[in-house]
């Protein structure tokens, strides 16, 4: 029966302490999460006073607590405050490797204000070894990150640090700049110390440019504020540079007064260090005492018992055995030092490879910011250009004035060409190019690309002939406007270079796998042909076969380039055959799936004068949003001209007002204005009128903008300079009630 009670009492005391355990649980992340704090706070306290192996101490013990919670962010903060600590008290391996166990941290969390903050403390450390062009790199990330953030209170501290690098490098005029933007945020967020020291670092500045009168007062202003607000480091920096300073400048008895208020500075703050840091050290100094004084008494008891013979037989083994393993510790400590470099040495390089691509990145941000303004500024004269040209020629201009108008039209349309070639390969190496399938019948999309260039064709004297296999299917699922640019670079580049000749295109079947059929199209002519040591550079960017042939025939040289980019998009292949006089082949293959013929519609061509003559346009008001007094010109005579009345105003502001006063049907908004961006009126506008049609005339047109236009609640876009065939049709669906759906969002 006593058994019984036994095993009952373990049973209800084993049940009791998994009840209270389970309540600790719930209740120990906050208390975790409280010592942690405190482990936290106590370490900055003795961080304070230089008690720095204390503050590692307890650094670590907040550590143990923030991974026991899992508390991914304080980890990583808390492993920067290690590094800091451990690199003042000389422990530079270790405090690299805590400082990359942070960055990894706060890279795997995208924590970028902290991950900031480590970069700036990785380019001190760096700068404290003297490695100041690695330090400015990390320095540069720092700023990058915090201004990315919108942290510009803590951008002072970074482009201090920046400043002291390029001064140890005596690149003052970069330094100066740099000064002078700490000194305006740390006066915007009342940064005494870095003010301080801001002002301090100009005199060393001005001083190495030999500006001595301005560096007294500089460094004077500095140390007025390090004494006012107690800052006793700035205070002895203060008291060294004006020594520096008063040297350079010959006073040599104001320079050994300053340097003999430096040097008992320092020996105060030192010896300060030196009491904080006894507290740290001290037990280490007693544990080695003590192990010398045990050894000692060992040594004595050995050769009390020396006249015994197995006793010195004993003896003579355990030096063996003592020797035998220092031996072996000596060995594990160097392979454990050599294991220690060889890790930071791959942080290092680790490090530097997130920062090459922090670096590309950011270049790569700023060339589509290039691209976009550019664009932006080129389009829009051109609008101006393509369309005032487009209505000189239809209002009859005088007979010698045709050829002058239609030459500037071509010029026109050639510089609008090489534009969109441009953003087309930057749009194919950013891959960014989606494919979009759909029915077609391929013979017909062939004859038509054709057709369009047979007047080209014709006038260079140069006849198409044209082969599609008997047997081959005509109706295919692919995305044919790409295979359209295709030809017609192809296509086109062979009538360039053919003079009174022929060109053949020909369509085969290479083989068919279920219903994916693999197409092999040829593009042959008999013209100039291209030399052999031209053939393996004729698919790259801005590459034509000769400085003469440019000059000759024209062209941007990316027509190629964007023909190899749309066919490796469509999971083909290309390669050409020639030979210099004889003409030039190109090959091409490319996968599409067959669809069935029955359920191909066949479009009707279906042309009319003008869409906009069976509506009744008696009530319709468009306003036009442009600041440009030319392309406002010629967008009101293109609505005057399909029977549109419209209104016009030059910046946002007006049109948010001009809305709001007048029901219109249709809104043109430019983007780039002065005031209020196009953007931020279409925002204001969707506030109280959700049904108005807004469509964005821009000349912006990269595609990783165009997000933005729907965000900021745009129906559509139409890019300038625009053909006036689709400007209509888009009007004349709105005007008849039809669902305006956007390609771009």
């Amino acid at each position: 029966m006593s058994r019984i009670k036994y095993y009952l009492f373990v049973f209800l005391a084993s049940f009791c302490c998994l009840v209270f355990a389970q309540q600790d649980e719930v209740e120990d992340v906050d208390m975790l999460a409280l010592r942690q704090q405190n482990y936290e706070d106590q370490a900055k306290l003795e961080s304070d006073r230089g008690d720095y192996f204390n503050a590692i101490d307890n650094l670590n013990k907040a550590l143990d607590v923030a991974i026991k919670i899992d508390d991914k962010s304080s980890q990583g903060i808390i492993y920067t405050k290690i590094a800091k600590a451990q690199f003042l008290v000389n422990e530079h391996n270790q405090a690299n490797v805590s400082l990359t166990n942070a960055l990894n941290i706060q890279r795997e969390i995208d924590d970028y204000g902290n991950r900031a903050v480590s970069y700036n403390i990785k380019g001190v450390f760096l700068s404290a070894q003297e490695d100041y062009e690695n330090a400015l790199d990390y320095f540069k990330s720092a700023k990058n990150l915090f201004e990315q953030e919108r942290l510009e209170e803590y951008v002072s501290e970074v482009t201090l640090n920046e400043a002291k690098a390029h001064i140890a490098l005596e690149q003052y005029e970069d330094a100066k700049t740099l000064l002078e933007r700490t000194t305006i945020i740390a006066k915007k967020y009342d940064q005494q110390r870095l003010l301080s020291s801001a002002f301090i670092q100009s005199g060393k500045v001005l001083c190495g440019l030999g500006s001595h009168d301005i560096a007294y007062a500089q460094v004077n202003q500095g140390l007025e504020i390090a004494q006012a607000n107690n800052l006793i480091d700035n205070v002895n920096t203060a008291y060294s540079t004006l020594s520096e300073i008063y040297n350079n400048d010959g006073d040599y008895k104001n320079s050994l007064l300053y340097l003999k208020q430096h040097i008992k500075l320092s020996d105060s703050l030192l010896h300060i260090k030196r009491e904080n840091l006894s507290v740290g050290i001290s037990g280490k100094y007693i544990n080695a005492y003590k192990n010398a004084e045990n050894a000692q008494l060992k040594a004595q008891i050995i050769e009390v018992s020396a006249e015994s013979n197995f006793t010195r037989i004993t003896t003579i083994l355990s030096i063996a055995l003592i020797t035998i393993l220092s031996l072996l510790t000596l060995s594990l400590y160097k392979n454990n030092n050599i294991r220690l470099k060889t890790n930071n040495m791959l942080h290092k390089k680790n490090d530097e490879l997130i920062v090459a691509k922090e670096k590309a990145e950011l270049a790569s941000k700023t060339k589509a910011n290039f691209l976009s303004t550019v664009t932006h500024e080129l389009r829009t004269p051109l609008y101006a250009v393509t369309g005032l040209t487009s209505m000189l020629l239809d209002e009859n201009p005088k007979e010698h004035q045709v050829p002058h108008l239609k030459s500037l039209k071509f010029s026109g349309d050639y510089l609008l060409t090489f534009i969109n070639d441009i953003l087309q390969i930057n749009k194919i190496e950013a891959n960014k190019v989606e494919l979009d399938p759909e029915r077609f019948n391929l013979k017909t999309k062939i004859e038509n690309v054709m057709s369009a260039l047979s007047n080209s064709a014709n006038d260079n004297g140069t006849k198409l002939h044209f082969k599609y296999d008997n047997g081959l299917p005509e109706t295919y699922i692919g995305d044919q406007l790409k295979i359209s640019q295709i030809l017609i670079n192809l296509l086109g580049n062979a009538i360039k270079f053919t003079k009174d000749g022929d060109i053949w295109v020909r369509a085969h079947k290479v083989d068919q796998k279920d219903k994916i059929c693999n197409l092999r199209f040829e593009i042959e002519d008999n013209g100039i042909g291209i030399t052999k040591e031209k053939q393996d550079q004729m698919f790259e960017s801005f590459s034509q076969g000769s400085v003469q042939i440019n000059r000759k025939y024209g062209g941007t040289g990316l027509g190629l380039s964007i023909v190899k980019g749309l066919i490796q998009i469509l999971k083909g292949k290309i390669y050409l055959k020639s030979e210099l006089g004889k003409g030039t082949t190109f090959f091409f293959e490319i996968p599409l799936e067959v669809a069935e013929e029955s359920k191909i519609k066949k479009v009707e061509d279906d042309k009319k004068p003008s869409k906009m003559e069976g509506l009744d346009l008696s009530g319709v008001k468009i306003l036009v949003v442009e600041d440009n007094k030319i392309n406002q010109m010629v967008t009101k005579k293109i609505l005057n001209k399909m029977g549109l009345h419209c209104d016009v105003v030059d910046n946002g502001e007006d049109a948010v007002e001009q809305v709001r006063a007048v029901d219109y049907k249709v809104v043109l908004m430019d983007i780039h204005m002065p005031g209020i961006s196009g953007l931020e009126a279409t925002k204001i506008i969707r506030t109280f009128d959700k049904e108005l049609t807004i469509f964005a005339l821009t000349a912006v047109t990269l595609e990783d903008k165009m997000h933005e236009f729907g965000e900021a609640g745009f129906n559509d876009i139409i890019s300038k300079p625009f053909k006036q065939e689709d400007f209509e049709n888009k009007l004349y669906d709105v005007l008849t009630g039809k669902e305006v759906v956007s390609n771009f969002f």
